[in-house]
């Protein structure tokens, strides 16, 4: 019978690892101090977990002592509430968040994980780049032993230089792809286009594929596995249809200042330079919710206290999300992300792990 997750042999098998958690944790509080930045802490539970179409939310009731009741849900990031800190006037701010994910559960997911979260206001994304060069050498210095990142046979060493380029560019060098000209319209872009090029390559699209389906196709079969080789990699200029809760690029209309740090082969975060602009985000969150309710048959609802700060004024702001355990497996060496989880989600029969 497997053993369970919290026996001394399982536990002892993963001290190290855990051991590791801490010093990363410490590091990481260390180096946001450091560089002024404040702690925050809010709430898991929200009207709206996030918008994003395809991410499945924990769903829950709130009962208040008088007899009333309204849904909530477990959040996806705490990205809403620390926006609404940033237009109450906190210039530098982050936080450490469990955060929750249903039907996720992979060496590299988990349905409740930590993210970190950090917000600049007045600054732009070359910041959290520094951040992140600043962060992983400082994370990784905290553990014993440790000279580079390493994951599954793969090395990093996030004191040489950084590799950045853009997602077009990277269309380019790994797959021969024009991917901006799949996009005549960047914010509704041709599946058929894109599908002609899978094709070519002998990745064969299905019918019922978006052009985001294909590209992610792809992109985790034929990009992703060489970014973040030997040094991480900054990926830039996301097309504008992939924006979220990020604003065009200022250098480009068909493009989203947002990017993605990959270490590994690991997507390890993602940032935003803020969209500030209320009547392009409802756009953005109603497109969302249609397509929620299109692909899964469900619908969340917008949070009208979160438009409300907007509209009332978000700063020129600067965003990212972390994940926290995935930087922890980097630093330690682990293979599976419940290595470094002091007490994973309870898998089923036999335990977890």
């Amino acid at each position: 019978m497997q053993k369970k997750w919290w026996s001394r042999e399982k536990i002892a098998a993963r001290l190290p690892f855990l051991e590791a958690r801490g010093a990363v944790l410490g590091a990481v509080r260390a180096f946001f101090t450091g560089c002024d930045f404040r702690e925050v802490e809010t709430p898991a539970l929200q009207i709206s977990p996030g918008m994003e179409p395809h991410l499945r939310p924990f769903a829950t009731t709130l009962n208040e002592p008088g007899g009333a009741s309204r849904g909530f849900y477990l959040h996806t990031s705490p990205e809403f509430a620390m926006k609404k800190l940033l237009v109450a006037g906190l210039p530098r701010i982050f936080q450490l968040a469990r955060v929750f994910r249903d039907g996720e559960r992979s060496d590299t997911h988990h349905p409740e994980f930590t993210m970190l979260e950090w917000y600049r206001a007045g600054d732009e994304t070359p910041a959290l780049i520094e951040d992140c060069r600043n962060l992983l050498c400082a994370a990784l210095e905290a553990v014993p032993g440790r000279g580079n990142f390493t994951w599954r046979g793969r090395h990093c060493d996030p004191a040489k230089p950084w590799q950045v380029m853009s997602v077009a560019e990277a269309f380019d060098r790994y797959c021969g792809i024009d991917l901006l000209a799949t996009a005549p319209d960047p914010l509704s872009p041709d599946a058929a286009l894109l599908a002609e090029e899978a094709q070519r390559m002998g990745i064969a699209p299905r019918d019922e594929d978006r052009w985001e389906d294909i590209f992610f196709r792809i992109f985790l079969d034929r990009i992703e596995p060489n970014l973040g080789l030997e040094t991480p990699t900054i990926l830039t200029d996301y097309p504008l249809s992939m924006a979220a809760l990020a604003r065009p690029a200022p250098h480009d209309p068909r493009v989203a200042d947002r990017f993605e740090l990959f270490v590994c082969g690991l997507e390890l975060a993602n940032a935003f330079g803020e969209l500030t602009d209320a009547v392009e985000q409802r756009r953005r969150f109603e497109a969302d919710q249609k397509l929620r309710r299109e692909l899964y048959g469900a619908r969340v609802s917008i949070d009208e206290d979160f438009m409300a700060a907007l509209e009332a004024g978000l700063p020129q702001s600067a965003g990212i999300a972390l994940g926290f355990d995935r930087l922890v497996m980097l630093c330690a060496g682990a293979e599976h992300m419940e290595d470094v989880l002091w007490a994973p989600v309870d898998g089923g029969e036999g335990g977890t792990g």
